[in-house]
């Protein structure tokens, strides 16, 4: 999950904004946990797609 969609508890913002001391402690955490935590989907589409097409390439090469 990303960090943007989630609601601080604290002040009902969202974490990606860090508006109070607990948002911004969070989103570090988080940050830290998984650096693909920061990308959106798309990105995230994206490169499995990128993936996907160099598995592809190298199998019709070894073929």
């Amino acid at each position: 999950m990303t960090y943007d969609r989630l609601v601080c508890a604290n002040c009902a913002a969202p974490v990606s904004e860090g508006r109070c001391p607990v948002c911004r402690a969070n989103r570090e955490r988080l940050q830290q946990e998984n650096f693909l935590a920061g990308l959106n989907p798309v990105t995230l589409i994206a490169l499995l797609t990128v993936l996907i097409a160099a598995v592809a390439l190298l199998a019709h090469q070894t073929a």
